[in-house]
């Protein structure tokens, strides 16, 4: 009898497709993260912090997220700490890629579908020399969090003592996986390092990496014997510098006379402050201004930087810069009268047009949704709900200070919202949709005219 319940369980399983396992793998880490952090032992005072608080804490860690309802250094113990680490490094690199590559270490044949699904979880172009990649990617992703440690450990541990080798693990691995987890306390994330660039930029350096995605380091690493990149790397690397350039100009001439962010810093502060908050709006969560005290137009233009995000395969969220690059060109392309998208000398098909307008039209659609909702619930200003959501779904974690105050109804919803954000709208779309009717695709249909603009 156990033999034909294994049976159908694996014969379910093989039924499953690519993104639905995904969407699964991501749900059952914030599942067991849930159980482990709403034990007593993961809190400071000895009492369970609460099935929602937890849960939702569990979600932010594993979207990689970092929106929290307390602070991590006074809420959570070491085992509560050590909880959040791990549900960040699983679910910044993903279920499916850690399973892969223990997998291979342990001398075990990857299956087709197993390759297909790795291949679908990394967003990568195809699933050959698909178990090299993972490898790759693995090792990639500790060597560069390593380095990171041992740069921040050159400040931590002067002012922490041992401890900060700690610190400067848990800090290395949260910027590269785009997190924004901290352990300073009071909700003070970085606020007091504008005039340290080693900690600043060390931890931009991280977010950048992680946010840039494996496609592109694969890219960049076969550069030296091909002496060529994909047209996607070039797309990343040119939008991921200009939003850089564009967020952190913005922030100087916005910021720099308000007496409440960056109107008591130097020169060379205000310049830190900008780029490294230009950097962390798109997707990592930390901070180095009081973001509540920011002017609406600030908020404004971080809301627009978390909203596209980083790169496709990244440890980001977001809509993505590739996506936001497709549409801006597209819609350049068509008020010229072009039928076609052109990028760099390069023809971009209908298809990934299409696919671009959908994976924005959602994500629009989900925050506007969702806003609507929790000003509702809580009575809160347009602009800082909006600024919270959008940080939900473009897995940031940068907050006003308004999250840990929220009805527990307001918290389900970015809870809901990091899922959709990490996993992807469209992925989850599709994970969830039923079946579509083969009969009705093959079908020729005459064309309807409809008047728009």
């Amino acid at each position: 009898m156990s033999q034909i319940i294994s049976l159908r369980r694996k014969i379910k399983l093989n039924s499953l497709s690519p993104t639905r396992i995904i969407v699964s793998s991501f749900a059952m880490i914030i599942l067991i993260g849930t159980i482990l952090l709403n034990l007593p032992i993961a809190s400071n005072d000895g009492i369970s912090i609460g099935f929602i608080n937890a849960f939702f804490t569990a979600t932010s860690a594993t979207c990689v997220t970092g929106l929290v309802i307390a602070d991590t250094l006074t809420q959570w113990t070491l085992f509560g700490q050590m909880v959040i680490l791990v549900l960040i490094q699983v679910g910044g690199l993903g279920l499916i890629t850690l399973a892969t590559f223990f997998s291979i270490l342990l001398g075990r044949k990857i299956s087709m579908k197993g390759k297909i699904i790795a291949q679908e979880s990394i967003s990568n172009y195809s699933f050959t020399q698909i178990t090299g990649l993972m490898k790759r990617i693995v090792l990639i992703t500790f060597a560069v969090e390593l380095l990171g440690a041992i740069f921040l450990s050159f400040r931590f541990i002067p002012r922490f003592g041992i401890r900060g080798i700690y610190m400067s693990i848990f800090h290395s691995i949260s910027s590269f996986c785009n997190a924004g987890f901290d352990l300073m306390g009071d909700y003070r994330s970085l606020t007091e390092f504008n005039n340290d660039p080693v900690v600043i930029y060390t931890t931009a350096i991280l977010i950048i990496i992680g946010g840039l995605g494996f496609i592109v380091w694969q890219d960049l690493y076969d550069y030296h014997n091909l002496h060529r990149l994909y047209l996607h790397t070039k797309i990343v690397l040119i939008m991921s510098f200009l939003l850089i350039v564009f967020g952190a100009v913005f922030f100087i001439i916005l910021e720099s006379g308000n007496p409440e962010t960056m109107g008591s810093l130097t020169m060379f502060e205000k310049i830190n402050a900008a780029v490294f908050q230009s950097v962390s709006c798109r997707t990592a969560g930390f901070n180095t201004l009081p973001l509540n005290e920011m002017s609406e137009v600030s908020k404004m233009t971080s809301i627009l930087l978390m909203f596209i995000g980083a790169a496709p395969g990244s440890t980001g969220g977001g809509i993505k810069v590739t996506t936001f690059g497709i549409i801006m060109i597209a819609i350049i392309s068509n008020i010229k009268g072009n039928n076609e998208t052109i990028i760099l000398r390069r023809k971009v098909s209908q298809e990934v047009v299409n696919k671009a307008i959908s994976i924005a039209s959602l994500g629009i659609v989900i925050i506007f949704i969702m806003t609507i909702i929790i000003i509702g619930v809580e009575k809160i200003g347009f602009v800082n709900v909006l600024y919270e959501v959008t940080s939900a779904f473009g897995t940031v974690g940068l907050s006003t200070g308004i999250t840990p105050s929220l009805h527990d109804i307001s918290k389900l919803l970015l809870v809901f919202t990091m899922f959709l954000g990490r996993v992807g709208p469209l992925t989850f779309a599709i994970a969830v949709a039923m079946k579509a009717d083969k009969t009705s695709q093959n079908s020729v249909y005459p064309e309807g005219k409809i008047m728009v603009g």
